[in-house]
């Protein structure tokens, strides 16, 4: 009687790393930090200065004073006040964020998806329809074999 070897925690591990989806998955890590550093820099560079040409350039200093005086800032700031502008600025990354993502990414690819979902689609239906013509041909010659046998049969 012969035990099984299990495997090793070692070679589980790896088995794990080599899968598609681990590997996928760091990818996707990776680039999603990449881009972020863009949507920031966009944020940054282009929103901000845009908003600032209405009020302030740093968003985070958009704030509302909840119980005042509201005074300083920092470790001198006296009062409570609510940052509400680097709520927004982080709201606006969020939504570029996805926007970009989602024009630059998701609807092509279910774009991509649908057409070749219509390929398939179209290949199946003309094979449907050869299938259904083969289907038919084949009763229209057991009929006949059926009309023959039976006109054979009366003959005799």
């Amino acid at each position: 009687m012969s035990e099984k070897k299990e495997p090793s925690v070692w070679q589980g591990f790896k088995a794990f790393l080599m899968r598609g989806n681990v590997v996928d998955l760091a990818v996707a890590v990776v680039i999603g930090a990449a881009f972020t550093n863009i949507v920031n820099s966009v944020v940054k560079g282009v929103i901000n200065p845009l908003v600032g040409a209405i009020g302030t350039k740093n968003l985070d200093s958009y704030s509302s004073c909840l119980k005042g005086p509201c005074t300083g800032t920092g470790d001198t700031a006296t009062g409570v006040r609510i940052l509400w502008g680097s709520v927004l600025g982080a709201t606006l990354t969020f939504l570029i964020t996805a926007g970009v993502v989602y024009f630059l990414m998701v609807l092509p690819m279910s774009k991509y998806l649908a057409r070749v979902e219509a390929r398939r689609k179209a290949k199946e239906g003309t094979q449907e329809v050869i299938e259904a013509t083969e289907l038919e041909v084949l009763k229209e010659i057991r009929d006949a074999l059926v009309a023959q046998r039976g006109s054979g049969h009366n003959q005799q």
